[in-house]
């Protein structure tokens, strides 16, 4: 894309030093292991995808074997930043036998172990100790000593009672939490040997779903679909007002079928927005804050979601295309809502957009990378013509691959000689080399990139077989009934908050999967709250850990690049990400957006939510056509409380008294005073 103007195609993407996770010290026989190891696994995972389809263990043992052998290279025991030393090495060499032996002995022993099921021997035990312990220990070096506390927790919980190995510990217990207690033995052949521990369903999904998209979005990244993606978005929009932060919104949402993750979508396309809204009058903080909400709606947009689409479906029993269905409409609100903050935030501030000078062509971005659009329309067209989501994953790599040699060949053959550069085999030789070496790379990143999302699950199976060793998602459901006595807005407001304490310490998948199998079973039976929609919205909330302070993760990587206060960017991706708090709810109360129902009623639903989210936006930002006056902002929240109720008569009143503010704000932009004037 050397042809598009260098206002935005040439700028480099920069990721600030505390925002790394790539080890800062590796010598360079560690880089080349870890290379050949993620190699060795993306194509064990296309073999197994695409060709010969493995058993559920051994699947997900080789999986996981090769994850955590990737997580103690990356990741040495004393931190990415300092040397590994004898000591280090010596403790990595024995975990990553101990990694290497988790997957070998499900494999070689899998018969005998299914033939003597739930008369394990030691050697058993001792191999499913050693697996727990490596896997904990993977979580605390590649995602943190949150995700690892908590799977430890869960272990001694499991321990603990008056028939547990520990029943010292279980007398700790609130009555509320107590059980009888489980045995070594029972614990470890429910977490190595079991389909509810380690290997269970959210480690399956990681180990088929997951990482063969995530490894699909490697083969865009190093092939330039990144950069296509950021660059239509700014063709598209950045002569408007606010261009550069309404690029941002399209350009995230784009990115986020391919990252799966809103830091990455941050220091992404941040690099290139964030100093650019700066330019034309955002304040840092704004601009940081923008990102970051707009980089957190690329986990909720079809087709990925951050992996969670194919968690939920894997959950609910519902196909994938159909969770990616009913995810488009809900997305659209969250996506138009962010972008209308910007646009009112442009509008209050009088900003104009990017000269035609700044910014690419369509025409030239259309021309330079039109060929990054096939994959996408075949993963679609894989999807509605009901193909397994691995075997689509495995095509739409298949069709990355093919597009980007056709479109090389083309040009060798056919354009590069009219431009002058005749074809040699001197420049066929280079050109092959190239392609190998980009094959091998996105192979690697991809696997590196699945590292984290992958040992996640590992521990959230953890937690979730202890959950149903114990019985402990009954015990939560009945505390959250109690909690909320039986009012489901309050209830809804628990899940919230338990979302943003978990967000602490886990990433957004295992927040996802931790909660649900804690509150989902109340939501749906004690709740009413058809089963999609509870999982929708417990994935929705799970996000808030990138954008509600104090965690505010995509906020903080927001603030890095923008150079703004941590804190006051995170404020700002606070605000402009309502819809993450506002759309659930209308879910919850209208579900007919997500199941569906008599087609006047479901556009009315639709129109309402988007009257609603407008209004909510403008109130907020005190601009609507002009400057909002006081009585026009207070009125707005008991009308969308309106929207939201449950009864039409004061759904149709709610939404006529929005229409009533908007009529009066345009009126008022007709008549213009001095206090409505821009401002800076």
């Amino acid at each position: 894309m050397a042809d598009l103007k260098p206002g935005i195609a040439g700028m480099q993407t920069h990721v600030p030093e505390e925002l790394r996770t790539e080890p800062v010290f590796q010598p360079r026989p560690v880089i080349i292991a870890i290379a050949m190891v993620g190699i060795a696994l993306s194509l064990f995972q296309l073999y197994s995808a695409g060709v010969r389809p493995l058993g559920l263990f051994y699947q997900r043992s080789i999986h996981l074997a090769f994850i955590m052998a990737l997580a103690f290279l990356m990741f040495p025991v004393f931190g990415p930043r300092r040397k590994r030393g004898v000591i280090g090495w010596l403790i990595d060499a024995v975990f990553l036998v101990a990694a290497v032996a988790s997957g070998a002995y499900l494999v070689i022993n899998l018969d005998a172990i299914i033939a003597r099921a739930g008369f394990w021997s030691q050697l058993d035990i001792f191999m499913g100790i050693v697996t727990t312990v490596a896997v904990l220990e993977a979580s605390r070096r590649a995602i943190g000593l949150g995700m690892t506390i908590i799977g430890a927790v869960a272990i001694l919980y499991a321990l603990a009672g008056p028939r547990g190995a520990l029943p010292w510990l279980g007398e700790w217990m609130p009555g509320i939490l107590s059980h009888r207690g489980n045995s070594i033995d029972r614990l470890v052949g429910q977490l190595y040997l079991g389909q509810e521990g380690i290997f269970g369903l959210p480690l399956g999904v990681a180990a088929t779903y997951i990482f063969v998209f995530v490894l699909f979005g490697a083969f865009l990244e190093v092939t330039g679909a990144g950069r296509f993606f950021i660059d239509l978005a700014y063709a598209a929009t950045g002569r408007k007002a606010g261009g550069p932060a309404k690029a941002a919104v399209l350009a995230s949402a784009g990115m986020g079928s391919i990252s799966g993750s809103a830091i990455a979508n941050v220091v992404t396309t941040g690099a290139f927005t964030i100093p650019l809204m700066k330019r034309l009058g955002y304040r840092p903080a704004q601009a940081g804050g923008i990102e970051a909400a707009a980089s957190t709606g690329g986990q909720i947009t079809p087709p990925l979601m951050g992996a969670g689409a194919f968690l939920i479906s894997e959950f609910t029993r519902t196909p994938y295309i159909d969770i990616v269905m009913v995810s488009i409409f809900p997305a659209v609100l969250y996506l138009g809502t962010v972008y209308l903050f910007v646009h009112l935030v442009a509008m209050k501030a009088g900003m104009k957009g990017m000269s035609a000078a700044e910014l690419p062509v369509v025409r030239q971005v259309l021309a330079a990378g039109w060929q990054f659009i096939v994959p996408l329309v075949v993963l679609v067209w894989l999807l509605v013509n009901n193909v397994s989501p691995m075997r689509v994953g495995f095509w739409a790599i298949m069709s990355v691959i093919a597009v980007t040699l056709l479109r090389a060949g083309f040009e060798m053959v056919f354009l590069d000689p009219r431009r002058g550069r005749p074809l040699t085999a001197a420049r066929v030789t280079e050109a092959v080399s190239r392609g190998i070496a980009l094959f091998f790379e996105a192979l690697a990143l991809g696997a590196r990139n699945a590292v984290a999302v992958s040992i996640a699950c590992a521990v959230a199976g953890i937690i979730v077989g202890v959950v149903g060793l114990t019985g402990l998602g009954l015990k939560f459901s009945s505390m959250m009934v109690a909690f909320s006595g039986g009012n489901i807005v309050l209830a809804l407001i628990l899940v919230l908050l338990a979302s943003l304490v978990l967000g602490l310490g886990l990433p957004v998948t295992a927040a996802y999967i931790v909660l649900i199998v804690l509150v989902g079973p109340a939501l749906s039976s004690e709740f009413g709250i058809p089963l999609l929609i509870a999982h929708l919205v417990v994935f929705w909330y799970s996000q808030d850990s990138n954008v509600t302070p104090p965690v505010a993760l995509a906020g903080f990587a927001g603030a890095a690049i923008a150079g703004a206060k941590p804190m006051e960017t995170s404020v700002q991706a606070w605000k402009f990400a309502k819809g993450l708090y506002l759309i659930p709810a209308f879910m919850v109360f209208n579900p007919e957006i997500i199941m569906g129902g008599p087609l006047p009623y479901v556009i009315w639903t639709g129109a309402v939510a988007i009257l609603a989210l407008v209004c909510f936006a403008a109130a907020l930002e005190g601009w609507l056509f002009t400057r909002m006056d006081l009585i026009s902002r207070v009125l707005v929240v008991p009308a969308t409380i309106g929207v939201f109720y449950p009864m039409f008569a004061v759904e149709v009143a709610g939404a006529a008294l929005l229409l009533g503010i908007v009529a009066f704000n345009w009126w008022r932009s007709r008549n213009p005073d001095p206090e409505a004037a821009p401002s800076r």
